[in-house]
Formats: structure tokens, C-alpha cells, sequence
């Protein structure tokens, strides 16, 4: 069946959203091979995100059960897309073939899928309309795939409490070490960090209660670094850029602007200039901003975080090919 204009700017609009967001730096962008999909992109760092997607517009439903199937079966897949026409016919059928896979061994690959509505009137021939669709899409396709996905789940409650402990520095000194070192008893931390164990031992168990640290253990112990963990780890060396004045051109990324604000975190309310360190002045304690890079610059001053450097976006094979 030929593809219609929406189904089309639909598809790469998705392709577009998630380029774009790369640019923050936190993460690399390579398009994939569409193969059974109408798109398909995997999103790196030291880690793959294979994001795959399908648009339903004009076939009214029909092929929803082909769609899902293919989605289902799919190995090495961390998320699945479906950008769908909303029409009562379209969500009811979903709901009855989601329902029919609740009952297979498969099941457990439906928490992959990522469903997003688009007005049945949407026409790609009104440019407003158009504006309007895409950025709606870019605010849903973040907040529920970048953020869940590939950001480790991080919410702007995470980075409140994250902010609220009241020992500046030392959360992102613990993340650091364990993700450079691992964990291997609270003695041995506390020590390499030169702060207390009782210290450590608060921060730890916040960490681990915000699934910032993970163990194999409900009660701790051998700790490791999250999903989570690593993104706020590489959202707060942006934010270290930030406050040296070298974020981006005029210290400025859009992209990373865009994807903090989701997250509560209005960096640039926040002059570069302000005194953040211990004992520099007095900070905002109702603002989480604040907190945050008081975190950030006095785990700077103390030398503590290894800081990730940005994630640029791997060269295509055929960049190399002609390099």
C-alpha cells in the first residue's frame, strides 16, 4: 500500500525528534535499517537503544495485528513506536490485539511498545497543523521514550531529591566512584572519598532508594551504577560546561535545555557567575536548580567526579568510507 503525506512526516518526524534530542550530547544518533519498519534509529553511549516504530494512517486497522506481531517477535529491540491515527476503531482494535498477546510466553515484550495518537484531522498540507503535530510529538516522545528508555527512567522528582541532601557534592562522588571503581564495602568508600561512613552510608541508601544504585540484593551491598545513575551523572557534567561557560555556542544547547526543563531543571535562571561552592553564599534551598549546581560546583571544586565528556554521534560507515 503507497504511504500517504501524513503517514510519511509522521515517520520522519519521529527520525527527527530523535536526532535532534542527540544533539544535547548525552547520547549518539545513527538511523538504522528500516527492514519490517517504517523507522528505526539506535541511539549510543557506552551502552545501544534500538528504537523501532510503525505509523498507522490509512489502513483502518486492519493491519494492527500484523504491526504488533512484528514488533513482539523482534529480537534486541528496547522500545517499539507506534505513531497511530486516533479513531475509536483504531484504539479499540489495539486494545483487543494487545489483550489477545497478554495470554502468549511474549507478553513481557508489550512494555516495550510506546503508543502515540495523532488527530484524525491532521492533514501535511497545513503547515500549522504540521508545527502543531510535531511538537506535540516531540513533548510525548520524550517525556515517555527518551526520558523512560533512554535516560534510565530519570523524572523530575528524582532530580529534586537528588538535589535536596544537604551534603553538596558527595551524591555525584559516590555515583562516580562506583561507576569508575564498583563498590566493595562501606569502609573502603568512605575512605577513598574522605568523608565518613556514616556520610557514605546515608547517601548510599538514598542513591540506591532512588535507583540511582542497584544491587543484586534488596539490602545493598554490592552496588552498581543504573541507567539513571548514568544520566544524571551525564546530565550533571553538561551542567558542569555550563557553569565553566563552554556548554555549547554562546554556552548555550537547545537540545539540553529542552530535555532538562522536562526534568524541573531551569539551568539558565541560574547565572554561571553565582557563588554555588560551600561557603561562597547563601543558596536558594526551595530551588532545586540551585541545588543541583551547588552539587555540581562543589563536586568540581573537590576534584571528585570524574566528568563524562559530550557524546557526539559516531561517524556512518560511509563517512568513513570516504574519509
Amino acid at each position: 500500500m503507497a504511504s500517504s503525506a501524513e503517514h510519511d512526516f509522521l515517520s520522519n518526524a519521529a527520525l527527527r525528534i530523535m536526532e535532534s534530542a542527540s544533539k544535547s550530547t548525552l547520547f549518539g544518533y545513527t538511523e538504522g535499517q528500516r527492514k519490517l519498519f517504517d523507522f528505526s534509529c539506535d541511539l549510543k553511549r557506552d551502552w545501544s537503544k534500538v528504537i523501532v516504530g510503525q505509523t498507522l494512517w490509512k489502513h483502518g486497522g486492519d493491519g494492527i495485528e500484523k504491526d504488533l506481531r512484528t514488533f513482539i517477535n523482534e529480537n534486541d529491540v528496547d522500545a517499539a513506536v507506534y505513531i497511530a491515527r486516533h479513531e475509536s476503531r483504531h484504539r479499540s482494535r489495539l486494545a483487543e490485539v494487545t489483550q489477545s498477546h497478554l495470554e502468549t510466553p511474549m507478553r513481557h515484550r508489550l512494555s516495550r511498545l510506546r503508543v502515540f495518537w495523532v488527530p484524525s484531522d491532521f492533514q501535511a498540507s497545513d503547515p500549522e497543523a504540521c508545527t502543531a503535530i510535531y511538537d506535540y510529538l516531540r513533548e510525548e516522545i520524550s517525556r515517555d521514550l527518551l526520558l523512560h528508555v533512554v535516560l534510565g527512567g530519570l523524572t523530575s522528582q528524582d532530580v529534586i531529591r537528588l538535589a535536596s541532601s544537604t551534603r553538596p557534592g558527595l551524591p555525584l562522588a559516590i555515583l562516580s566512584h562506583v561507576k569508575r571503581n564498583g563498590y566493595r564495602n562501606l569502609t573502603h568508600t568512605a575512605k577513598a572519598l574522605d568523608v565518613s561512613q556514616n556520610a557514605v552510608r546515608s547517601e548510599v541508601e538514598r542513591l540506591f532508594i532512588l535507583n540511582f544504585l542497584s544491587s543484586a540484593s534488596l539490602q545493598g551491598g554490592e552496588f552498581e551504577v543504573t541507567d539513571g545513575g548514568q544520566a544524571i551523572i551525564d546530565i550533571c557534567a553538561r551542567l558542569r560546561d555550563y557553569l565553566h561557560g563552554h556548554l555549547g555556542d554562546g554556552n548555550a544547547n537547545e537540545d539540553f535545555a529542552y530535555i532538562c526543563r522536562l526534568l524541573g531543571i531551569h539551568y539558565s535562571s541560574i547565572p554561571n557567575t553565582a557563588p554555588l561552592r560551600i561557603g561562597e553564599g547563601a543558596i536558594d534551598i526551595q530551588d532545586p536548580t540551585a541545588l543541583l549546581l551547588q552539587h555540581v560546583a562543589q563536586a568540581d571544586a573537590d576534584g571528585s567526579v570524574e566528568w563524562p565528556e559530550p557524546y557526539f554521534e559516531l561517524p556512518s560507515s560511509s563517512e568513513l568510507a570516504t574519509s
